[in-house]
């Protein structure tokens, strides 16, 4: 089992890393959601932490909107 963090934009879905723990995962998505440039972009519309197993598809842990 791992965990993801995407970002998603009006062109799609970019993964932006892969972790081994939650609590990893965890502060790398504060952190991100904290940025100043994901922040004053406009074109990131949010972030998604993700749980990820082999044989199922990922489940959306958390979710971040940017406005």
């Amino acid at each position: 089992m791992g965990f993801s963090i995407n970002t998603h934009d009006g062109w799609g879905v970019v993964k932006v890393g892969d972790f081994q723990s939650l609590e990893e995962a965890r502060r790398a998505f504060t952190a991100l959601c904290q940025d100043p440039w994901y922040q004053q972009d406009g074109g990131i519309k949010g972030l998604e932490l993700l749980q990820s197993t082999e044989c199922a598809k990922s489940q959306r842990i958390d979710w971040f909107a940017f406005r």
